[in-house]
């Protein structure tokens, strides 16, 4: 079983610049909630919608190039684990021009009832919304 990836692009506005003149750190963190939800609800039913939600228990990045204003980044994730409530999604962020990586990341979610906000155990089927067979 092949996990899926999902990618997205984005091109590097002013507003992703730091006084550093290169994207700032807390921006590839919003990227990486921000692609791990769209993903999350590309694949979800409208059932799985209304009855669950993620929520973050810990991040982890590692930078390793900068990205520059008018750049065109690629952003992949994929769900590398589920075990119980929890779920370890992975990232990794790419200069598009010269696919070079500049970000690796991964995140621990946990998945909880909506209405009671209560951890519950990943169902299969959820699980099997991001394989590839």
């Amino acid at each position: 079983m092949t996990p899926q990836v999902f990618t997205q692009t984005i091109t590097v506005r002013e507003e992703h610049i730091d006084v550093r003149n290169h994207v700032n750190n807390l921006v590839y963190l919003q990227w990486c909630v921000d692609v791990a939800e769209q993903h999350w609800t590309q694949n979800a039913t409208p059932k799985h919608l209304e009855d669950y939600v993620w929520f973050v228990l810990k991040h982890e990045i590692e930078y390793k190039m900068e990205a520059l204003l008018g750049e065109q980044l690629l952003i992949k994730t994929w769900v590398h684990s589920n075990a119980g409530v929890r779920s370890e999604r992975r990232y990794e962020i790419y200069n598009q021009q010269t696919d070079k990586l500049l970000v690796r990341a991964k995140t621990l979610w946990c998945l909880l009832k909506a209405d009671t906000k209560k951890p519950t155990l990943i169902p299969e089927e959820i699980c099997n919304l991001f394989i590839d067979e």
